[in-house]
């Protein structure tokens, strides 16, 4: 009898044990299948549970502490910074007798410094004087000294230069600057000395201002120098430096002229205006002031604006402090005998 294999059978393999169930009709098996996607399910199983072992968070537990590793300060105090000073406190203010004593003693100083202070302009009446001073605006004494003596060879009198031809003393006046103006001014002030003061120059000071290009500086300085009368020449270098000393706040030259009058006697006035502007012209400059070399430095408010170093300031020194010549072609003897020298003449060198 022929027995029909409809369902799988097992194979014995060499070895006495059964091989693994082969399907019939070359159907996979299905325990094999399944026990594949068993062992599937198994791995993926495993690694939940390997998951599920890690222990979780807990739930509605209380927030753990910080730990006070690093204490909070409260911020420190900002310290000044070493290249911000606090703002030095304000010295208390000087008295009044403080000042005039402070004053005077820089005048007697300086009066050591330059005995032999002088007009710095070329002169050698009050007519050359006062056409000197008129000349000298916006431009140097040296530069007006080398000039003149042209102009007054050849227009020795008011009444010469209010007669001559205006383009003549243009021309002789160019060296200067403004000549044209210049020109107008001295031969209009010419004029009116021979109309109102019989070719004379007037010893006034309400006469002087009158004339034309004269105003209260250069009418001080023909006063002072060419009649004796003491006068205050409020020029640049004297409106600078007596603001750097405080002995006054003002700008105005009239103002400048009635503070720094009330400092000194009278007869102080013009030999002061000589030692402020030598001063200002030699040492204390406008922009380069050789405080290192500055005689009255110690009673000086301004002191240490300009160069300290004793050396440095020394090579800053102009005119004879310097070196150097002066301003005046023909300077008084006592000038050259402190060792001045006179300057070169329109030209020369």
């Amino acid at each position: 009898m022929v027995v029909r294999r409809d369902s799988a059978v097992g194979e014995q393999d060499p070895g006495g044990g059964r091989k693994t169930a082969k399907a019939t009709n070359g159907a996979p098996n299905e325990a094999a299948v399944d026990g594949g996607k068993a062992a599937v399910k198994t791995s993926a199983a495993g690694k939940k549970a390997a998951a599920a072992k890690k222990p979780a968070p807990a739930r509605n537990a209380a927030p753990a502490k910080k730990t006070a590793s690093v204490k909070k300060t409260a911020p420190a105090k900002k310290t000044a910074s070493p290249t911000k000073t606090a703002p030095a406190k304000k010295a208390p203010a000087e008295s009044r007798t403080a000042l005039v004593r402070r004053a005077r003693r820089i005048n007697r100083e300086l009066a050591e410094v330059y005995p032999y202070a002088h007009p710095e302009l070329d002169f050698d009446n009050p007519f050359q004087l006062v056409v000197a001073t008129v000349l000298s605006a916006q431009t140097t004494d040296l530069r007006v000294n080398q000039t003149t003596p042209a102009l007054f060879a050849k227009y020795p009198t008011p009444e010469d230069l209010a007669a001559a031809n205006p383009e003549e003393v243009e021309e002789i006046l160019r060296p200067c600057g403004f000549f044209r103006a210049k020109t107008k001014s001295v031969m209009g002030l010419s004029k009116a000395l021979v109309e109102n003061h019989g070719g004379e120059v007037p010893g006034r000071l309400e006469d002087l201002v009158k004339l034309p290009g004269v105003g209260r500086k250069t009418a001080f300085v023909v006063l002072g120098n060419a009649f004796g009368r003491p006068g205050i020449t409020v020029d640049t270098h004297f409106q600078r430096l007596v603001r750097r000393w405080q002995w006054t706040e003002q700008t105005d030259p009239d103002k400048i002229e009635a503070e720094i009058g009330a400092l000194f006697p009278k007869s102080d006035w013009t030999d002061l205006s000589h030692h402020v502007i030598w001063h200002g012209r030699r040492i204390c400059h406008a922009r380069k002031p050789a405080c290192g070399a500055c005689p009255v430095a110690p009673l000086c408010p301004a002191y240490g604006e300009g160069e300290t170093d004793p050396e440095k300031a020394k090579k800053l020194l102009k005119y004879e402090k310097g070196g150097f010549p002066g301003q005046r072609l023909n300077p008084p003897q006592a000038y050259l005998d402190a060792g001045g020298k006179a300057a070169p003449p329109l030209g020369a060198g």
